[in-house]
């Protein structure tokens, strides 16, 4: 485990806009190196929908994707991600090429900010 000692300061975690969303679509992203799927997820009304890529191939099928609830980061700027501009981070738990999603334990509305 690395060891930083930058404490984050309270006014800087409060500029990572995390939020709920529900992925809507999810597929193979087959032009990519490493396996990945591409997600459209439904941030509600404020935000709308948002495109990413997701490495959480391991653990997941795109059908057990449809309707799950995530967080995601969604105040970075887009990032091309081979024929994707990805628009949102998808938080996960990562142990080695295994990713486990970061979801809701019971249903929330879109687009609720975590803090």
């Amino acid at each position: 485990m690395e060891n930083n000692n930058h404490k984050l300061t309270w006014e800087e975690f409060s500029k990572v806009e995390m939020r709920v969303g529900t992925i809507i679509q999810a597929e193979v992203f087959f032009e990519v190196r490493n396996p990945a799927y591409k997600l459209i997820i439904d941030f509600g009304e404020e935000i709308g929908t948002r495109k990413s890529s997701a490495q959480i191939t391991k653990l997941y099928t795109p059908e057990e994707l449809i309707g799950k609830q995530i967080v995601a980061v969604v105040n970075f700027p887009p990032k091309q991600i081979a024929t994707l501009m990805s628009e949102c981070l998808v938080m996960g738990a990562v142990e080695g090429k295994e990713v486990t999603l970061m979801t809701m334990d019971k249903p929330t509305k879109n687009g609720l900010r975590i803090g």
